[in-house]
């Protein structure tokens, strides 16, 4: 049997990290209650509730059109379960009935499996809960209510999406700069333990790298209909090149890592290829601090130039030797991507590299 293990300080960030959705849920449900209440006079709006609690969720992907699905489908699941519940009633046998056509019709109105499950529970919950003097369709309504309520929060009282996704970048980043540090002590002492661990470390990256391009997508999807985050849509953007190119330099300092753990094998120091590492390290540093002051970004860009002007084997007399050369060769496709999360453009990137 699988041990639980509880960590508090990870429970602690995840409570700090969940502390804007409580607050947008809260908000959201309450606005929702108060209108299915006061407004449309219902006696137990509780549709309306959870309707607005499940299309907002706590899921990283906080796009409208994601909210949009989950609360077209809780709608849709209400409505189908309504109608259906006027044409057969109430009871076992209708139950199985309705949610077998509650499921098959959802399927057809759309691909995705979510869909289909929100309408069939959604259409469970309209059966089992019969509520005495209400209207007909009055829970349909109250879905609507809160479909709209979930959607309009979205849009006015977002959360902070450019923080997650700044949160989410800075994981990837502390995990590649140390991979970095690693190889650069690795070729320097000649430890093929250090070697073989940030092997095991880059390969769990992928990730952290989905989250970051999750919550930088739901945080762009967001600011195309919010007026609070609309005048950062160009901030967003940035970070966009900034990612891709992150993503495309992690998959190959993977490559690279895996080429270092095999060259190590021999126990000869590389002094040249720990000092390459260093600078790395320090333009990458410089990189990630372009997350929140955006000038530093030329100052990275200005500094992979120069480590890609250094990444020719001739240049370290090892021209001729293959399995050091191929380190060299390995790290020039990475820089061009760093240089281009930086800011330059792909061709002008790999003008800088070195001919060989």
């Amino acid at each position: 049997m699988a041990k639980l293990s509880f960590n508090a300080r990870e429970s602690a960030s995840r409570v700090a990290e969940s502390t804007a959705p409580i607050l947008q849920i809260i908000l959201a449900a309450v606005a929702a209650y108060s209108i299915g209440l006061y407004l449309l006079h219902h006696e137990t709006p509780l549709l309306a509730v959870t309707v607005t609690i499940t299309s907002l969720g706590f899921t990283r992907d906080a796009r409208p059109r994601r909210v949009l699905e989950t609360a077209f489908g809780m709608v849709v699941g209400v409505l189908l379960s309504e109608v259906l519940g006027l044409a057969f009633g109430h009871g076992v046998w209708q139950l199985a009935v309705i949610l077998a056509l509650s499921l098959t019709i959802a399927r057809f109105i759309s691909g995705s499996a979510a869909f289909a499950l929100t309408a069939g529970i959604q259409s469970v919950l309209v059966q089992v809960l019969v509520i005495q003097g209400e209207a007909n369709f009055s829970r349909s309504l109250d879905a609507l209510v809160g479909a709209a309520t979930a959607l309009l929060v979205t849009a006015l009282i977002p959360r902070d999406p450019r923080r997650l996704a700044r949160i989410d970048a800075n994981k990837l980043f502390e995990v590649f700069l140390e991979a970095v540090d690693h190889l650069r002590t690795a070729t320097r002492d000649v430890n093929v333990e250090v070697a073989d661990e940030t092997l095991k470390d880059i390969r769990r990256t992928q990730p952290l790298v989905d989250n970051w391009r999750m919550s930088l997508d739901s945080a762009i999807a967001i600011s195309r209909i919010s007026p609070f985050l609309r005048k950062h849509r160009g901030e967003l953007r940035g970070q966009l090149r900034l990612m891709r190119g992150m993503d495309l330099a992690t998959r190959n300092l993977r490559v690279v890592v895996r080429r270092i753990d095999f060259l190590l094998r021999d126990g000869q120091s590389r002094p040249y290829l720990a000092d390459l590492f260093e600078q790395i390290f320090e333009a990458t540093s410089t990189l990630a601090a372009g997350l929140e002051e955006p000038d530093r970004l030329l100052e990275a860009q200005a500094m992979f130039v120069e480590i890609t002007h250094q990444l020719d084997p001739k240049k370290f007399g090892i021209a001729d030797q293959v399995r050091e050369a191929s380190v060299l060769l390995l790290l020039r496709p990475m820089l061009v991507d760093l240089m281009c999360a930086a800011g330059l453009s792909e061709d002008a990137a790999r003008d800088e590299l070195p001919e060989i």
